[in-house]
């Protein structure tokens, strides 16, 4: 790696570029036919501390190059038109982690079976999206894999977000199929993908790109999960002028910087009814005359995407309980 020096050559230009990878400290630039590894001026990560990361894969800066090793310095991060953010664990619990930053189409990645479908991440992360204004898909991945036993689920899976509007594409990495229907609508737009470890989110950027040959790995056969793989964010150029972020598999996704009183806004299937409950602050979960959970019970809401939403807003009034 290259030395640490930050002092600016006063004679380099201003160079603008795409953050296209970020590992740790180091951040890869491109500008124009030329990737220059950078670093961050100091002042951000003063002025950022309630986020992990104040550079995204995705973001548009301004960089100087550094006299000694002519590496790139980050001077400026310029304003985005949006961000998709999750609540940082570990550490860092309930800081914004940002995983990227100014993209068309955020998608789930999913698959039929090894890991199983998990509808709890996906509304999650379809709820982070939609607070974002990113528009949001769902990828459901390994269908050669679905047994007989399995299709009245997936079915079930498919048309629950389907109907929602919310554009599905089924697809076999390792078969091909659904793939020419993927490149469409990666077309001519920059992507992000994100989903649970072994859903197979690298697997089907190299079976669309088989040039990029990102690094795969293989799911538990003891625990069904995955492993990660993809280590941190990387945006990479497709055939068909679009783009895609591949980002590192996630075991939960903490919605961020929602409102317990705003999140039914952010279920579509939920939101017609918010208005014609009885009482204005209803929170859809224990009040009378609710017209959401009278919803639920006619069938016009699905069970486990009520559920979802009650899990989520349990998860959000404890991030906001004061500590004493």
């Amino acid at each position: 790696m290259a030395s640490s020096s930050t002092a600016v050559d006063s004679d380099a230009p201003h160079l603008n570029g795409v953050v296209t990878s970020s590992t740790g400290s180091w951040y890869d630039v491109q500008v124009g036919d030329r990737t220059i590894s950078s670093r961050l001026r100091g002042k951000f990560r003063l002025t950022e501390q309630d986020v992990t990361n104040p550079v995204a894969v995705g973001d548009r800066v301004t960089i100087r190059m550094t006299e000694e090793d002519q590496t790139g310095l980050i001077t400026e991060i310029h304003d985005r038109t949006n961000k998709l953010s999750r609540r940082a664990a570990g550490p860092r619990e309930g800081q914004e982690h940002i995983l990227v930053a100014n993209v068309d189409r955020i998608w789930s990645v999913q698959a039929v079976r090894l890991p199983a479908l998990n509808a709890r991440f996906l509304d999650r992360l379809l709820v982070a999206a939609a607070a974002c204004d990113i528009p949001a898909g769902l990828i459901m991945n390994k269908i050669d894999l679905m047994t007989e036993a399995d299709k009245p689920d997936v079915m079930d899976f498919h048309l629950r977000y389907a109907e929602l509007g919310y554009p599905v594409v089924t697809t076999s990495a390792t078969e091909g199929d659904g793939l020419d229907r993927l490149n469409d609508a990666f077309k001519a737009q920059i992507n992000a993908i994100t989903g649970p470890s072994g859903t197979g989110k690298s697997t089907l950027i190299n079976a669309l790109e088989p040039d990029l040959d990102l690094r795969t790995g293989r799911v538990s056969a003891k625990t069904e999960k995955g492993t990660h793989t993809t280590t941190h964010a990387e945006l990479h150029p497709l055939s068909n002028e679009g783009y895609v972020i591949d980002t590192p598999g996630i075991r939960e996704f903490g919605v961020h910087d929602v409102h317990p009183k705003d999140l039914a806004h952010y279920f579509p299937d939920l939101e017609p009814y918010v208005n014609a409950c009885q009482f204005p602050d209803c929170t859809h979960d224990h009040e009378p005359d609710c017209a959401v959970k009278a919803a639920v019970e006619r069938g016009d809401v699905h069970t486990e995407r009520h559920e979802s939403y009650l899990a989520i807003l349990e998860s959000l009034r404890e991030e906001q309980t004061p500590e004493y």
